[in-house]
């Protein structure tokens, strides 16, 4: 058991632990920034290494990374304040534009979590009339860095 009062140590951790911890967990947040205004939002994604994958619809998100397509995901795992890891990825949004590329991602992504089917495979119309329409995106990380903790025995 684990003292309240002992503070864990936090070590830094390696490019493999940090892909098995991106892989594993499969959701995160997303920041992206237009006009030095930041927006965030959960998403779900695959991995194929180096890459990261997520799909969306056109609207906000498609707007802000077409003007600046730097993005940053963070992901973690948490099991209580003494026991966490997360990750940071630090990248290039592209959006995926041949047919066998968005179908690749697609494949990695409702493999990961198939409940986005239903999602992915309806157009329809949303409350402001305008038609949803599927985008495919491909992190291409620039900085990859990791954090976890430890306790000492």
């Amino acid at each position: 058991m684990i003292e309240k009062n002992v503070m864990p140590q936090i070590v830094d951790l390696g490019r493999e632990a940090c892909y098995e911890l991106l892989t594993a967990v499969g959701f995160g947040h997303l920041g992206f920034s237009a006009d030095d205004r930041p927006y965030v939002v959960p998403i779900h994604f695959a991995v194929e290494e180096p890459f990261i994958y997520f799909f969306t619809t056109e609207g906000k998100k498609t707007e802000i990374i077409d003007q600046n397509p730097n993005v940053c995901l963070q992901v973690e795992r948490v099991a209580d304040s003494h026991n966490w890891e997360s990750v940071i990825v630090e990248g290039t949004a592209v959006m995926l534009s041949e047919e066998a590329d968005t179908e690749k991602a697609m494949a990695l992504i409702l493999a990961k979590n198939p409940t986005l089917t239903p999602a992915f495979s309806i157009r329809w119309m949303d409350s402001w009339v305008r038609e949803n329409i599927s985008v495919v995106y491909q992190i291409v990380p620039n900085m990859i860095s990791g954090r976890k903790t430890i306790h000492r025995q």
